[in-house]
Order: C-alpha cells, then sequence, then structure tokens
C-alpha cells in the first residue's frame, strides 16, 4: 500500500524492501519498562546500534552490556536482554531468546504478534505485553522522529508483569513515569 506522502513525485513506501531498519529507541519508550527491569542486576542490549537504548538505561542505574553481535556471541554473566531489534529480524531474535531461556524485553511492531512461526513460539514459551496507549516516534538514521506509521510494544518473557497484556500510558514528555502499584525502580 503507498503511503499518500509524496517525496520527488514518486510515493514514500514506508518499511520497503529497500528501506531501513534503524529506528533508534526514544527515552520515553524505555521509561515504561523501567519498573518491571529493578530485579536484573546485569541487562544484556545485543542490537545497541546508536546507544540509544543502552545509555538511557544507563543514566536510569542498569548495568548494560551493548553488542551487535546477538547470533554469534553468547554472553557468560547477564541476567536479562532488553532491545529493540531490527523489524526484519523479529523471528530471529525471538527463537534466539526462547533459546536462551532467560528473560527479555523485545519492542518491536504490534504486528509481531501476526505470523505462524512466532504464533508457535508464543504458545509454546509465553508472551507478556506491555502495550503503551499511543505511538512511538522511533529516531531514524538521519535524526528525524519516524513518523510513527504503526504500534509498537515490549514483547515480554520473565519478567513477571502484573497481566499477560498490560496497558500503559505513554509520556512522550521524557521522566520517568509513576510507578505502578507495588513496583519500584533500582537504587
Amino acid at each position: 500500500m503507498e503511503n499518500k506522502t509524496k517525496k520527488n513525485n514518486k510515493p514514500v513506501l514506508p518499511l520497503s524492501s529497500k528501506g531501513s531498519d534503524e529506528f533508534g529507541t526514544p527515552k520515553y519508550a524505555v521509561d515504561i519498562l523501567l519498573p518491571y527491569l529493578k530485579d536484573f542486576k546485569i541487562i544484556w542490549e545485543p542490537a545497541k546500534g546508536k546507544g540509544l537504548l543502552t545509555n538511557h538505561l544507563r543514566e536510569s542505574g542498569f548495568n548494560v552490556i551493548p553488542t551487535d553481535d546477538f547470533f554469534n556471541k553468547e554472553m557468560l554473566d547477564w541476567d536479562c536482554i532488553v532491545t529493540n531489534p531490527p523489524f526484519s529480524l523479529k523471528d530471529e531474535f525471538l527463537r534466539r531468546c526462547y533459546e536462551l531461556g532467560k528473560p527479555f524485553a523485545l519492542l518491536m511492531p504490534l504486528t509481531a504478534l501476526e505470523g505462524i512461526t512466532r504464533q508457535e513460539m508464543y504458545k509454546k514459551f509465553g508472551i507478556q505485553i506491555i502495550l503503551p496507549n499511543r505511538r512511538i516516534n522511533f529516531l531514524t538514521p538521519s535524526g528525524k522522529k519516524s513518523s510513527a506509521y504503526f504500534v509498537s510494544a515490549w514483547f515480554c518473557f520473565g519478567l513477571n508483569l502484573p497481566k499477560d497484556l498490560n496497558f500503559v500510558e505513554l509520556n512522550t514528555k521524557h521522566g520517568i513515569p509513576p510507578k505502578p502499584k507495588g513496583v519500584g525502580y533500582p537504587a
């Protein structure tokens, strides 16, 4: 489907096969996950890109191991994976996370609920979702915010979320959101 926005008289196709897979994570997208990471001492960020997610986790008091080598390297000392994986590799990231058998949180388009392969993994291992009430404006390689033409959510395993489907308010003005009842941030 073509976007109605045109550039140089050519339609702009979101997420086309020639498009970029690099969507940087804004701080406010991470804020909704922070309360659920308090029990993890070391977080592995295996798709660090420009380091936006890593930097915000560190600013929030977490010890983070950032790499860009998720499939060829297994970190020996980590407690949880938190990443915004390349969207074109959703299946591969999910499969690897489940194989490793430790808690994870992957920021992916809501359409990652679709698909036979992913649904089989979700049925076999389980999945919990943190779904913001609005779209996330990711940062693009040009430094501009994306047009937010898709809905994203945190796909989680092993974080002991209160429900399988958790609706949260997304505060697009950076700042730590109110703590959910009974959940705290790291010291």
